[in-house]
């Protein structure tokens, strides 16, 4: 009998270590096969502990079991279940199908893991230490579990599909020779991506990726603060939740609910840039608490994303920029305190619909956060905020968001516009608030009354004139429309002219604004 046969009836190999021959039938019998010695300091497998041939097998050898490997025991399954043993070599799947179930926990691997283009089942690594994980264009069934495995040389899942769940909690990536720590370019994944606590030293990226619920960064640390990106993910899609949000710690809070109150919290800090440009959410992001740490010419880039909910509930940056350029949500819940000041915040065509701030976010406040996106003038923020501001009846507050977008404008005009619109500020606020007009022209009409009391009059025609009457005579001269038969039938003596003249003109002045305040304010209903 053939070698070939007899390894598919079920027959030891000859050259098979005594560690190995061990291995090989745990396989058939589906059972764990744990080489752990019981010391944790020993057992760690990222610590400087040797491990020795008695802990050791052959990748070659793990790789022979998964592709083509003996049948497994009556009544069992066969599976693959290693604790605490190092293996040998490079563990090559490459291009293979694998069909028993997987599961390695803290083991450690002495070469990369090769599995680009394999098919596989669930794949379990669970605190393994790895030099380099290769895996573009895998495909599995179920889950690929990476929690708390450190990898030396980074990740990368380029174009792989996970058919359920892909967990990375916990773990640590640091950069491969091209400065990425995961490259999950074109990444599918079937349910959940969780990498809460993930600490990532390099560029994290997800370009085109999709997740099928929700991906959570909660409590991660991404760290790539000489390069302009930490978190690479445009065109992202996720049909549920983003979280960059606070994890707990010390394991009393289930994977991804949200930490119970007196918990002791770890933020997502992101070292770095982060793009989501063109990302799709389907029920929210959610910034509540982040951190980020930018450089002047670094960004938390938004632009053009599309999601119900934007939670920009985070640390203000001290430095770097916030772009929501072309960005469209329906709730912007934020406060005040989250937003970069003048300079750092570009809204250019971001359109919200509701606003749900958390914490006082006052009119003024809300004023100065239009302002700090609009260095050079741009009409749109104004806009936005002010018909927010009126679909939720708060008309008056949507007049004073349009009377600052006006002040804004006068700021760019030449000198003869801009005092133009001063006068327009001054008497009837641009039209926004009429009121003004009337108490300025009953101002005017009483100190002109009193004034021409006092002064001397001669009739046009001595013949057949009216009474004089100085209240008449100071509102003819102010409203320049109607005819009270008055200023056409007097002749005023000395500086009394002056008055009368100064008095015309400020009443066209008045009406002048006013017809051009309402204008305005036709033109907005």
């Amino acid at each position: 009998m053939d070698e070939g046969s007899r390894r598919r009836a079920g027959d030891l190999p000859d050259d098979l270590t005594v560690v190995e021959a061990g291995m090989w039938q745990a396989f058939r019998d589906g059972s764990v096969y744990d080489l752990s010695s019981g010391d944790a300091l020993v057992d760690d497998p990222h610590g400087g502990h040797p491990w020795g041939p008695e802990r050791t097998v052959r990748a070659r050898v793990v790789a022979w079991l998964l592709l083509d490997g003996p049948p497994p025991l009556t009544g069992r399954v066969c599976s693959l279940k290693l604790a605490g043993v190092r293996l040998s070599g490079s563990l090559d799947l490459s291009g293979g199908t694998v069909v028993p179930y997987v599961e390695m926990r803290r083991c450690r691997f002495e070469r990369d893991v090769l599995l680009p283009e394999a098919r596989l089942t669930t794949v379990r690594l669970e605190d393994c230490a790895v030099p380099r994980l290769e895996a573009a264009r895998v495909h599995t069934e179920g889950d690929l579990h990476l929690p708390r495995c450190r990898f030396l040389r980074g990740v990368r899942l380029t174009d792989a599909h996970i058919g359920t769940d892909l967990m990375l909690n916990q773990a640590v990536v640091h950069q491969d020779r091209t400065g990425r720590s995961i490259a999950g370019d074109g990444l599918s994944v079937g349910q959940d991506l969780q990498a809460e606590l993930l600490e990532s030293y390099g560029e994290l990226s997800l370009r085109s990726a999709r997740v099928g619920v929700s991906l959570s960064l909660r409590g991660a640390r991404l760290a790539n603060p000489d390069a302009r990106l930490a978190l690479n993910a445009p065109q992202l899609t996720v049909e549920r939740t983003l979280y960059l949000t606070p994890a707990g710690l010390g394991g009393g809070t289930p994977s991804g609910a949200t930490p119970a109150r007196g918990t002791r919290v770890q933020r997502f800090e992101c070292r770095g840039g982060a793009r989501l440009d063109d990302g799709r959410f389907g029920d929210a992001v959610d910034f509540q608490d982040a951190r980020f740490t930018l450089t002047d010419d670094q960004e938390i880039s938004l632009r053009r994303v599309q999601t119900p909910e934007l939670r920009f509930l985070g640390e203000r940056p001290a430095r770097g920029r916030v772009v929501l350029s072309g960005a469209r949500v329906v709730n912007l819940v934020d406060r005040a305190a989250a937003w970069p000041g003048p300079g750092s915040l570009h809204m250019s065509g971001f359109t919200y619909e509701n606003l749900v701030p958390r914490g006082p976010f006052p009119l003024e406040e809300r004023l100065r956060w239009v302002s700090a996106a609009t260095a050079e003038y741009q009409p749109e923020p104004y806009e936005r905020l002010a018909a927010v501001l009126r679909a939720s009846g708060e008309d008056e507050g949507a007049r004073e968001v349009l009377l600052a977008k006006q002040r804004h404008r006068r700021e760019t005009l030449p000198p003869a516009a801009k005092l133009w619109g001063y006068a327009q500020d001054w008497t009837v606020a641009y039209g926004y608030r009429p009121g003004r007009a009337a108490l300025w022209m009953a101002v005017l009409w009483a100190a002109g009354s009193l004034a021409f009391a006092q002064a001397g009059h001669r009739p046009v025609d001595t013949g057949r004139h009216p009474y004089w009457d100085p209240a008449l005579y100071a509102l003819d001269l102010l409203l320049p429309v109607i005819d009270f038969g008055q200023s056409g039938q007097w002749q005023l003596r000395d500086g009394w002219q002056w008055l009368s003249v100064a008095l015309v003109l400020l009443g066209w002045v008045l009406a002048t604004a006013v017809a051009a305040g309402a204008t305005r304010l036709l033109r907005r209903s």
